[in-house]
């Protein structure tokens, strides 16, 4: 089970991808977190954390999991005040958009999309690498 606390600040040294989505369960939100899925073995493979956050709570993202068989956390922000120090936070709650940190705790790439596209995960990858 992957219920638990987390903290960026416990990963120190490591690089640290934080995947932020709207919603779970929705169109894009599904497209954008199945192809991270799809693409695992490439992200496992560069040693970076990568995680998932939105509001929804973690009933959830434990039935979104369980659905979708994902092989990385997704985090419950239902404050949203991690998408707010992260400046991800919008009117309609978490914006679509992906954070790389180094290990140093410095965020080293950011990308925010509109509602109804996703990042790419060709860039992503690159982002990561461009970090070791």
């Amino acid at each position: 089970d992957q219920i638990g606390r987390w903290r960026l600040r416990d990963l120190r040294g490591r690089v640290v991808v934080l995947i932020f989505y709207p919603a779970d369960e929705t169109a894009v939100c599904t497209k954008q977190l199945c192809s991270l899925r799809d693409r695992w073995e490439e992200y496992r493979q560069t040693g970076a954390e990568i995680v998932g956050i939105n509001s929804d709570g973690i009933e959830k993202h434990r039935r979104f999991t369980t659905q979708y068989g994902f092989p990385f956390p997704l985090l419950v922000d239902e404050d949203k005040r991690v998408a707010e120090a992260c400046d991800m936070k919008s009117f309609l709650g978490v914006q679509r958009g992906v954070l790389v940190i180094d290990g140093e705790g410095i965020i080293r790439y950011r990308k925010v999309v509109f509602p109804l596209f996703r990042p790419s995960d060709d860039e992503i990858l690159a982002a990561i690498a461009a970090l070791q």
